[in-house]
């Protein structure tokens, strides 16, 4: 039973570290996210997103915020976890758009640990062994 007991606690030793050796970061392209299956069914067609630093004219801003959000990336490729977790921030962000009375978010831009990068055709992402994570910070507005 000890035996077994160390096996336990070692294994968990190595597994935590191996989850944590790995931080890749990614540039994936925005419209392949956004054209996907997923995107299409699970995205609001009255809530319109747009991308990299003063993308739209609208008429009252509502305030920005950020959808930070994690992913099991177990026996996934880092593209597929990428382009989910992607979408999960993209409904965090749909959601407090349609909360705050908004019909749209503006100048989204990938946030991952603090860190601007506006870009109109590719989101950031880090991908380690078990967990993915995408950052997005917009301004929610009434176009």
């Amino acid at each position: 039973m000890k035996t077994r007991s160390m096996i336990l606690i070692f294994t968990m030793l190595v597994l935590s570290t191996v989850a944590q050796a790995r931080d890749t970061k990614h540039l994936f392209p925005i419209a392949e996210a956004m054209n996907s299956a997923a995107a299409q069914e699970q995205l609001n067609k009255n809530v319109k997103f747009y991308f990299g630093k003063n993308s739209a004219k609208y008429q009252k801003a509502m305030g920005t915020h950020t959808a930070n959000r994690k992913t099991n990336a177990f026996n996934k490729s880092d593209d597929e976890a990428c382009r989910w977790v992607f979408l999960s921030a993209l409904i965090a962000l749909q959601d407090r758009a349609i909360a705050e009375g908004g019909n749209a978010v503006v100048d989204i831009h990938s946030y991952y640990k603090k860190d601007a990068m506006y870009s109109a055709e590719s989101y950031e992402c880090h991908a380690g062994a078990f967990m993915s994570g995408v950052a997005l910070r917009g301004t929610v507005v009434k176009k």
